[in-house]
């Protein structure tokens, strides 16, 4: 099995991402497409030359990359908006597809924190729900997730058809192998955790530009909601 997550930056992820390379049977990915993004789009992304430099820069490899099999499964991390109308996305089409969302409040205001600008592209959310129209494929919320961990792992296995492994409600503090060069920038919460975090409290409150930024996305954001997987 394949299984392609697409997700919007600071939505939980990477703790996603660690709780599946935590199991013995899966092989993870971390953004294949980031470096490709970088070179096309010349945003000033952190870290971007260091990024380009470290995974390539080329599409048609990143997605020779995400053709390949695993042992026996394959779990991969993608962010929505790395997707752009030149990007080969026929490797997609014999995986799984998991779409992670987060309400945009909490999106934006973690953004924020570690890229003073932010745009609706940057946190991916209507590219999202173009990918989740295209792909099709299984919706799980983050908050439902840190509410409940195994719960809602359960759930989604039984959805993938893939058998639940409680190995994957906590990992080992520190990084992962596979973690992207990145991760030195974006991933020092997860870095310290071993296993997801509790539940969230009231969202946060937004002002100004940002206050705009998430009315325009929680259009996208309640449509997807809507098709959330819930607990069993």
């Amino acid at each position: 099995m394949k299984i392609a997550c697409w997700s919007g930056p600071r939505n939980l992820s990477t703790a996603m991402m660690y709780s599946f390379a935590n199991r013995a049977d899966f092989t993870v990915m971390d953004e294949p497409f980031y470096g490709p993004f970088l070179r096309e789009t010349g945003l000033p992304h952190p870290m971007a030359s260091q990024v380009i430099a470290a995974h390539g820069s080329d599409w048609e490899e990143a997605a020779a990359s995400c053709a390949v099999e695993g042992r026996p499964h394959v779990y991969q991390k993608h962010m929505c908006h790395h997707i752009l109308e030149q990007t080969p996305l026929g490797w997609a089409e014999d995986c799984r597809h998991v779409f992670l969302i987060r309400h945009p409040a909490r999106v934006l205001a973690s953004y924020q924190a570690k890229r003073e600008e932010v745009t609706l592209d940057d946190i991916g959310v209507e590219q999202q729900i173009d990918l989740y129209e295209e792909l099709g494929g299984i919706v799980i919320d983050s908050a439902d997730i840190r509410d409940n961990p195994e719960a809602m792992l359960r759930a989604l296995c039984a959805a993938l058809d893939l058998d639940f492994d409680p190995a994957m409600l906590s990992w080992p503090a520190g990084g992962i192998a596979e973690d992207g060069i990145w991760a030195q920038h974006w991933y020092n919460a997860v870095h310290k955790s071993t296993g997801f975090a509790g539940p969230e409290g009231p969202l946060p409150d937004l002002s100004g530009p940002l206050a705009e930024l998430c009315e325009d996305a929680l259009p996208a954001y309640a449509i997807l909601r809507t098709q959330r997987l819930k607990p069993g």
